[in-house]
């Protein structure tokens, strides 16, 4: 029981940086810092991209990878 939530819990880790270092950068530099803000708010079907689909799964992902940690820390103590 104790291997396969560690097993678990490191395939996450994995997964879940795998999936931030795939997804691109939202701004570039200090111009996209001042002026690359109206991009986001016009985009139509900004939810479709891989981008945002990335984005999604590595909430769901790291929020996975929390409760599990949480999990593993309660069993072994």
């Amino acid at each position: 029981m104790l291997t396969a939530i560690i097993i678990v819990d490191i395939i996450i880790c994995v997964a879940v940086t795998v999936m931030v270092i795939v997804q691109t950068g939202k701004t570039s530099g200090l111009s996209g810092a001042l002026g690359g803000g109206g991009d986001t708010f016009l985009a139509k079907n900004k939810s479709k991209t891989l981008d945002a689909t990335l984005a999604r799964m590595t909430k769901w992902g790291a929020a996975a990878f929390i409760v599990i940690t949480l999990v593993l820390n309660m069993v072994i103590h």
